[in-house]
């Protein structure tokens, strides 16, 4: 299980006076809240007939992500930052309130590789047909229904305007959270294929790592740096000796590049700027993909992001890592010195040529 956040936005999806749906969406708040606690899940209520969103006005298809209307833009955010849904309605004649079906219509890309789980509520069906109807629509946004839903029917739950409490709803409630986080979890990695740019492997894809990435840098940093320990007959090697804290700490101030594949972190690289010095570090590749060019890849990557004003790139290596020298080498890197157990290696950032001028 990752150790990132997830969020969760619960969705109240009715708008009429004197709804049940606030009671309902208060009691499945309470209900999971601790859950949520222990799967580091942040919960957010949302009120659909607060967003203020009209009939769906927009001039261009959702599809284009292209909005004119600040409505638009303020629910396209908060859409796009959610990793899940559970969407809390009633049943209207066989099917989903409108304002449900209108905030769906509004987006596009900002559903896709999500789950989204039900808790419905009302009389004879206790609001199954309305999570039937849902089902049709979400999946052509590529929203992912949950299998387990919540039911309640309102004459056996409800009582004073307050969902009664019961150890088995609370418990299949628990249950919607649970499988929402795996499935969240899960499609992490289509999320974010959508939206970074392609690697240099087929299905690979390339994006900033952060603090949330430490988990999976630290296990990376001890696959891959054995290998340097081994080779200069040391464990004083940094990358290995790292905590969790640690690893954050430094992610929130470098610039590093990570390399994924279906979730799996695959290689890095960071760098940073030091005075008029473009500082390269931390590359790794995992074992089972060297030789296949991976390596020189993210180091023209970090070279490629060098700020404008610096005058050479800069790293360091172990005085006896054989290959990592040498690719250093090949790829324009001289050793300046070596004190026996590191080696310092520079090579002088090309110059940009000038753009021409137009006329």
């Amino acid at each position: 299980m990752s150790t990132k956040t997830v969020r969760v936005l619960v969705l109240m999806c009715s708008s009429r006076p004197g709804a049940r749906g606030p009671a309902v969406a208060e009691w499945l708040a309470e209900t999971v809240a601790p859950r949520a606690a222990e799967l580091g899940v942040e919960l957010v209520p949302v009120a659909l007939r607060d967003l203020g969103l009209p009939f769906l006005d927009e001039e261009d298809e959702p599809a284009s992500g292209v909005y004119r209307h600040e409505h638009t833009k303020r629910w396209s955010a908060t859409v796009d930052a959610a990793d899940g849904f559970i969407a809390v309605t009633p049943e209207y004649n066989y099917g989903m309130p409108a304002i449900l079906k209108n905030a769906l219509d509004y987006l596009g890309r900002e559903w896709a590789w999500k789950p989204m789980g039900f808790v419905s509520y009302g009389n004879t069906s206790a609001g199954t047909r309305s999570v039937q109807h849902a089902k049709q629509v979400v999946t052509t946004l590529r929203l992912v229904p949950l299998g387990a839903t919540l039911a309640l029917r309102i004459g056996d739950t409800m009582e004073n305007g307050r969902v009664r409490p019961d150890a088995g709803r609370a418990a299949i409630a628990v249950g919607v959270l649970d499988e929402l986080v795996r499935v969240a979890h899960a499609l992490r990695p289509l999320r974010e294929q959508a939206r970074s740019q392609p690697g240099p492997l087929p299905g690979s894809y390339v994006r900033q790592l952060t603090p949330g990435d430490a988990g999976e840098v630290l296990v990376l940093q001890r696959c891959c740096w054995m290998e340097e320990a081994l080779a200069n007959d040391t464990l004083a090697v940094p990358a290995l000796g790292e905590s969790l804290e640690r690893v954050g700490a430094w992610l929130a101030t470098w610039h590093t590049t990570g390399l994924w594949q279906d979730g799996r972190l695959l290689g890095m690289v960071r760098a940073r700027r030091v005075d008029d010095d473009w500082h390269v570090g931390r590359l790794g590749v995992v074992p089972d993909l060297r030789g296949r060019g991976v390596g020189r890849w993210l180091l023209g990557r970090a070279e490629a992001a060098a700020e404008a004003g610096c005058r050479r790139f800069v790293l360091r290596t172990g005085a006896e890592s054989r290959r990592n020298l040498a690719l250093y080498h090949a790829q324009g890197y001289r050793t300046e010195s070596s004190d026996g157990a590191t080696a310092f290696l520079t090579k002088p950032v090309p110059a940009h040529e000038p753009v021409p001028a137009a006329g």
